[in-house]
């Protein structure tokens, strides 16, 4: 008789990205050396000034010996022109982790080879100034509506169009 095949088990539940993408993400982190996430989704709340928004931690490295009462080597990225400082104040910044940590997690701070990813930081929008032919067009195709409230909100979403299709040029 044929082995029956295990019967898939229905969650009936949505899951968020973090829970769906963690198994995946998880053997790639402990070959960098990480335990968790804590240390890469928390550095902001980790790392002292500046170097919350000026570096990022790339791997960390333990000891070879296994019973070891030393803690790792914590390798990290820096932006252009903070490698130096960074340096300076490795032993700060290895304080810092392990007192977010409770335990000595990092013995020493290292800068690590790897370039620094700019895109985590908060991106910062400069102030949109509609070209007169986009106000012209926009204020003539909203000048019959009546009500204040409505004709605002159709201006605000056609300069928004507007914008979209300028961006969209420029590309």
């Amino acid at each position: 008789m044929a082995d029956k095949l295990p019967e898939y088990k229905r969650r009936n539940r949505a899951t968020s990205v973090a829970d769906a993408l963690s198994g995946a993400l998880d053997p790639v982190l402990r070959k960098r050396g990480f335990a968790g996430r804590d240390i890469l989704t928390q550095w902001r709340n980790i790392a002292p000034r500046p170097f919350d928004e000026t570096t990022q931690p790339h791997k960390l490295s333990w000891p070879k010996i296994a019973n070891s009462a030393e803690g790792a080597t914590l390798y990290i990225r820096c932006a252009p022109g903070t490698a130096l400082f960074a340096q300076h104040e490795a032993a700060n910044i290895a304080k810092a982790v392990n007192l977010y940590f409770g335990y000595v997690l990092v013995d020493q701070v290292r800068l690590s080879a790897e370039p620094f990813i700019t895109n985590s930081g908060p991106k910062t929008d400069k102030a949109y100034e509609p070209s007169p032919e986009s106000l012209a067009k926009v204020g003539k195709l909203t000048e019959t509506i009546e009500d204040d409230s409505l004709r605002q909100s159709l201006t605000t979403l056609g300069l928004a169009l507007a914008r979209r299709a300028e961006t969209k040029r420029k590309t």
